[in-house]
Parts: C-alpha cells; structure tokens; sequence
C-alpha cells in the first residue's frame, strides 16, 4: 500500500474514532447529570477528546461560546471525514500515482 494512501486511510479512521469519542462523550454528559465529574468513564473520555478540543477552540473565534465547542468539533470532525471520503480518497485512487486496487479488493471480500 502507497504512504498516501496509507496516510489518508489512518487520518480516515482517526477522524472517525475522534466523532466517536465526542458523540460517546455528549451522550455521557447528558446520562451522568450533575455527577459527570466524578464518572471515571466521562474524564476517560474528557482526557481522549481534549486535543479535538483545544484544536477546536484555538482556531474557532473567540466569539464563539466555549460550551459550544464541542459542537464545532464534531462538526469539524464530520466535515473533515466527508472531505478526506468524498474528495481526497476517490482523487487520489482515481490518479495514476496510486494504486486502490488492493484497497478494493478488500471491500468486495468483506
């Protein structure tokens, strides 16, 4: 497998392992209540999502409510996944410099 489409496919599931931790991490927030803070699980999943966060908030607006941070994360998340799905993976499949056909080919086996 070429490195770009090796770096594409691990920043892929990196992108998608973060949505899952900020979408797992909400609906903790919302289960635990007022005692979130002292749920061992939530600050597992504070400490996992914090670097989404702070990249998050260091380049949104300082207009932007901290509370709402987590939502632009995730909207950042999901808007870097479709990019990296629907635009990077099929041009760079589609140029002759990488060869998806392996990649393929696991897809038709599954």
């Amino acid at each position: 497998m070429q490195t770009e489409l090796l770096i594409v496919i691990v920043l892929k599931g990196l992108l998608e392992l973060a949505g899952l931790f900020l979408i797992a991490q909400g609906a903790l927030h919302m289960l635990a209540g007022a005692k979130r803070d002292s749920n061992i699980f939530y600050q597992i999943l504070q400490i996992v999502t914090r670097p989404v966060l702070r990249f998050t908030r260091f380049i949104t607006p300082r207009m932007v409510v901290d509370r709402h941070i987590p939502y632009v994360a995730l909207l950042l998340v999901v808007w870097g996944w479709l990019i990296l799905l629907f635009w990077i993976l099929p041009e760079l499949c589609g140029s002759q410099r990488v060869d998806c056909r392996e990649l393929l080919d696991r897809k038709r086996a599954d």
